[in-house]
């Protein structure tokens, strides 16, 4: 094995490592201080068939994103099959349960082996499904904020008090690391003209054009309602997906909808933690989280915090399954897929 080579396996299994890491910490964040035999008991006494039901708007989200990435890589002159845009992103969302955050390279590259769209501008494109995402998941927060404010400040006050408070040092180093990288993105753009004569940059800023290229496509939408409408679609059956997980469990049946809104929100901050598949870190944000439901209707937070875990494992364990189902079924189609005619480009 040549050095390059043994440095990519060793860098990929650090990495691995660390998001492994992550996640073993946080899940004993989670579970310290709790009983797991009366976690196995929510789970003897919980009403799969609604799990079953949630698991229906999981797995319709995958088919709205690969409909919708469709209308994103269309201004750029490509029209790709939505089987193989539904299969590279399941195949993306595989990759991510080991590196994290290796899915969106994953996804690029495979769509570049049975489509042909060239990887720069499909990434540029995943990266804005992200940004909308963001968006998406603020605009949540914002009527999460305005519906379940006192469950909001609970869950933040507990989550401090668990984690304890970061120290000004720190941010002051994270601050001096954004001033350094931005100072180096403007070099690289005022520079352009003299870097683009060595061919290191040249090849360089042709792959940066590609990601803004990508990233810039939603200027440029031949649909820009059908678009608005997918992306809603997305985040309403992810809140389907996590309410419904609620009726699952006697104690949190009674939840309301806006309580369904919270705990989405919550979630998803939980799986933004680097850990592989999110494991850990989403269970100790949902444990907090509906302990912060609790606390806000006047009921104990350690007994929200147990029932938050078992629905914490009941819901982020059917996020695995389909992840792992889809993920695992897309490599023998996207295997077969190469060896077919690829989309025509502009």
């Amino acid at each position: 094995m040549e050095p390059k080579q043994k440095n990519s396996v060793w860098k990929t299994l650090l990495t691995i490592a660390i998001s492994v890491g992550v996640a073993v910490f946080f899940l004993w964040l989670a579970l310290r201080g709790l009983d797991f035999h009366a976690i196995q008991g929510y789970f003897a006494k919980a009403n799969y068939l609604w799990v079953a039901f949630a698991a229906v708007f999981g797995l319709l989200a995958y088919w709205i994103r690969a409909i919708r990435w469709n209308l994103l890589l269309e201004p750029m002159g490509y029209q790709i099959s939505n089987s193989n845009a539904l299969w590279t992103i399941s195949f993306g969302y595989l990759m991510n349960l080991t590196v994290p955050r290796s899915g969106e390279l994953a996804r690029s590259t495979a769509l570049y082996g049975v489509e042909k769209v060239p990887v720069d501008q499909s990434f540029g494109t995943i990266i804005l499904e992200r940004v909308i995402d963001l968006l998406c998941m603020l605009v949540f927060l914002c009527l999460a904020l305005i519906l379940k404010y006192d469950a909001i400040v609970a869950f933040f006050d507990y989550a401090f008090n668990q984690q304890g408070s970061e120290s000004s040092g720190g941010g002051l180093w994270l601050m001096l690391v954004g001033l350094i990288m931005l100072l180096c993105a403007v070099l690289f753009f005022a520079l352009r003209r003299k870097l683009q004569q060595i061919p290191f940059f040249k090849k360089l800023y042709g792959i940066v054009d590609g990601l803004i290229e990508g990233m810039t496509s939603i200027f440029r939408l031949k649909k820009p309602l059908l678009f608005l409408g997918y992306s809603l679609g997305i985040w309403i059956c992810y809140y389907l997906a996590a309410y419904l997980v609620c009726f699952a469990l006697p104690e949190t049946a009674n939840f309301s909808p806006a309580d369904g809104l919270f705990i989405i929100v919550i979630g998803t901050l939980g799986m933004i933690v680097p850990a592989s598949g999110g494991i850990g870190a989403y269970h100790f944000a949902v444990k907090l989280g509906i302990g912060a439901l609790f606390v806000s209707s006047g009921f104990s937070f350690d007994k929200g915090a147990e029932i938050g875990l078992a629905y914490a494992f009941i819901s982020h364990t059917l996020q695995l399954v389909i992840m792992t189902v889809m993920g695992f079924v897309s490599i023998p189609i996207l295997a077969k897929a190469r060896t077919k005619s690829p989309a025509v480009a502009r």
